[in-house]
């Protein structure tokens, strides 16, 4: 696969990792102020915007807007599920894999021509 195809894969991926901490790393410490969750979360989503707005501008080049967000789709729940596994110690169960698996197949029919 060409290097223009794989590097916003890439990207999303790496983007991925950044925004499941900000949006779910804080409930590892439930007791912290929320303001600083708030900002903490902050600050740990502009990494991901620095990743996230490459893979979409270069993406677009070999990609349509709707097939990146498919990506973005199923690269987030890949990466939710290991996030919440193994840092939040929250295992998935059959009900949460057969949802996600809808959503990958709903991300596939984007890929039809």
């Amino acid at each position: 696969m060409p290097l223009d195809r794989i590097l916003p894969i890439a990207l999303l991926l790496g983007s991925n990792i950044f925004m499941t901490f900000a949006w779910y790393g804080h409930l590892k410490y439930k007791s912290a102020p929320l303001a600083l969750a708030i900002f903490a979360s902050w600050g740990i989503a502009f990494f991901e915007y620095c990743l996230m707005v490459p893979a979409n501008r270069m993406g677009s080049s070999v990609y349509s807007a709707p097939q990146l967000k498919g990506m973005q789709e199923v690269i987030t729940l890949l990466v939710f599920a290991g996030f919440s596994t193994w840092y939040l110690d929250q295992p998935l169960k059959w009900n949460h894999w057969a949802g996600f698996a809808l959503i990958v197949v709903a991300a596939w029919l984007i890929f039809l021509d």
